[in-house]
């Protein structure tokens, strides 16, 4: 490797108070242009760009080696600092330019398959593949950048907060925890395996009955699932977890770390106490349960307006015990057949059977089903929805969840395509009171719709063996921006209630104790109250940094289809290597990586 000068300046960094100093500049050559005998290059580092100059007059002995540089070369450049004579105020440091004197290539580079800097005009399967590349991006330097810094302000509001940080293991039981399992197989014990953690959950409820008191980690946890935009097979999550508390409490040291992670961030004071709405709220008038709350648009239930309607559509769904639910996309009145046919579509992906449309006019609902309803119904519905001219009515019938569900789909659709979600706005909300089962695939069986170590509100112990799908859980989220960035519960902390609840959900004796017995062993010896958190520190930094996408957030992400473009894997292994494992591969067919 070439000796060279060592750096006594940040490229980004450099201000025209520097002006007449000699400096010295590690890093990548940007550009090159050839400009009338001057060679000028942007030098780049983590920082930023520095403009520097080749001059004959100044320098001439490096002209030649000036005219080799090409993009990505690494240098070491040494020069004297200078006004611009022409200013650029696009650029942080576009007061000033460095005159090299002296210039060391310490690494050439062949040409990049994409310009650093202009990502977005890169497919994200090249940006992947070349990550290493990716990653010099200016933006992606600042989201590594400002990742660290979460990092720091979270080590800092735990230790200050009385909590102590311990490391669970990353090779665990396999327990069911929704998601599948990635395997590890075992080399001393054939046939069998360790998994990957979910999550910590069973070993922050140990160590509250070992005393602990206040557990927190920066973890990595695992999960074999269908992947999207903001989710990733491993994940980093921040897992807290305390004695003798209850739900308050624990919501308040969740509430107390956001406000203090925003301000060391992003400057800003979030103001507290943060909403708490329950899921049944949030359901009804946002038909989500990580609803985005920065617009209106809100659900209204509009099934009583048509309690004697002639229209068939909404008289069925009301007869079968359904629901009516509409929103007023003001100013939508507009929208062509084309648009409100792809509303229409994208309703009956989340379960609708169609939607009902109504272009408001001076004096009347016109198109669509107008014709099916009555002038006292239009006259309500207008009433209802807070009508005016211009705006665009639409309806969901059905059963109450779906229709719910699939209205909330539309109205963020709809606020996606009038650019109606506000940018730079963050608006945290708790969602407590949560159902504690759900039905199960199998007809009659339910299932924990957080997980079965979750405690129910004591006003509804009575309906636990009778109607449980009435009961309600002591459990709660934490939702930002219509992302949930966490869940968390206070637990239960007895052996008898934990039995029942693996009884309930269909489990035998001897299937809980294969499963969690060391849990409820250690349930036998004393177990403190205890509740906590995970919060998703990914999901954190993507509002944080503005993006949609949690690729951007991960240093070395994974595709949706859970491959690594950059380092191929996952990949097959040697058969001597699957021989000491005792295992056997059998009538695979290699899956391409997308």
């Amino acid at each position: 490797m070439a000796h060279y000068p060592k750096r006594t300046h940040h490229a980004g960094q450099i201000s025209a108070a520097e002006i007449g100093a000699t400096l010295t500049l590690n890093g990548w050559v940007q550009g090159r242009r050839d400009l009338g005998g001057l060679v000028f290059i942007d030098l780049r580092d983590h920082t930023g760009l520095l403009q520097v100059v080749f001059s004959p007059q100044h320098a001439p002995g490096l002209m030649e080696r000036a005219g080799e540089l090409r993009s990505e070369y690494v240098v070491a450049v040494r020069g004297e600092l200078r006004r611009r004579e022409r200013e650029n105020p696009n650029m942080p440091t576009g007061e000033v330019e460095l005159y090299a004197s002296e210039l060391v290539i310490i690494n050439r580079a062949e040409t990049p398959p994409f310009e650093i800097g202009a990502r977005e005009n890169v497919n994200e399967e090249t940006r992947l593949k070349y990550r290493y590349l990716d990653l010099r991006d200016p933006e992606l330097q600042r989201i590594m950048r400002l990742r660290n810094e979460v990092y720091q302000s979270t080590h800092r509001y735990f230790a200050h907060n009385g909590f102590i940080e311990v490391e669970t293991p990353i090779m665990v039981k396999s327990t069911p925890e929704g998601a599948r399992d990635y395997l590890v197989p075992s080399r001393i014990y054939p046939g069998s395996f360790y998994a990957l953690p979910q999550s910590p959950q069973i070993y922050k409820q140990i160590l509250m009955i070992g005393g602990s008191d206040r557990y927190v980690q920066i973890a990595k946890c695992f999960r074999d699932e269908d992947l999207r935009a903001d989710r990733q097979p491993e994940f980093t999550q921040i897992d807290f977890e305390m004695s003798f508390v209850e739900q308050e409490d624990v919501l308040d040291v969740a509430e107390r770390y956001i406000v203090q992670l925003w301000r060391d961030t992003k400057g800003i004071d979030l103001p507290r106490p943060f909403p708490r709405l329950t899921y049944a709220e949030v359901m009804e008038r946002y038909g989500s349960d990580k609803p985005d709350t920065r617009f209106g648009m809100e659900l209204r239930d509009c099934g009583s307006l048509f309690s004697a309607t002639a229209f068939t559509v909404l008289r069925t769904a009301l007869d079968e015990g359904g629901v009516v639910v509409g929103i007023n996309a003001e100013g939508c009145g507009s929208y062509s057949r084309k648009q409100i046919d792809e509303l229409t579509d994208h309703a009956k992906r989340y379960g609708a059977r169609g939607l009902v449309w109504l272009k408001v006019t001076a004096e009347d609902l016109e198109g669509g089903s107008a014709k099916f309803l009555g002038d006292a119904e239009k006259t309500a519905l207008r009433e209802r929805l807070g009508a005016k001219e211009g705006d665009l009515l639409l309806l969901v019938a059905g059963a109450p969840d779906r229709s719910r569900t699939a209205m909330g789909a539309i109205r963020l659709e709809v606020a996606r395509r009038e650019n109606r979600i506000p940018r730079g706005e963050d608006a945290p909300l708790f969602i407590i009171d949560f159902p504690m089962f759900e039905p199960g695939e199998e007809p009659g069986s339910i299932v924990p719709v957080h997980h079965p170590f979750t405690s129910w509100k004591p006003e509804d112990e009575h309906l636990i063996d009778t109607e449980p799908l009435r009961v309600r859980a002591n459990c709660y989220d934490l939702v930002i921006n219509g992302y949930e960035i966490g869940s968390g519960s206070i637990r239960i902390h007895e052996q008898e209630k934990q039995a029942r609840i693996f009884q309930l959900l269909g489990l035998s004796d001897e299937e809980a104790r294969t499963k969690f017995g060391f849990l409820l062993e250690a349930f036998r010896y004393g177990a403190p109250p205890h509740g906590g958190y995970g919060l998703g520190l990914d999901r954190i930094v993507m509002i944080l940094a503005g993006t949609e996408n949690i690729r951007d957030v991960v240093a070395f992400p994974k595709t949706t289809s859970a491959a690594s473009l950059m380092d191929e894997t996952p990949s097959p292994v040697a058969e001597d290597q699957l021989r000491y494992l005792g295992l056997r591969i059998d009538n695979v067919e290699a899956q391409p990586r997308t």
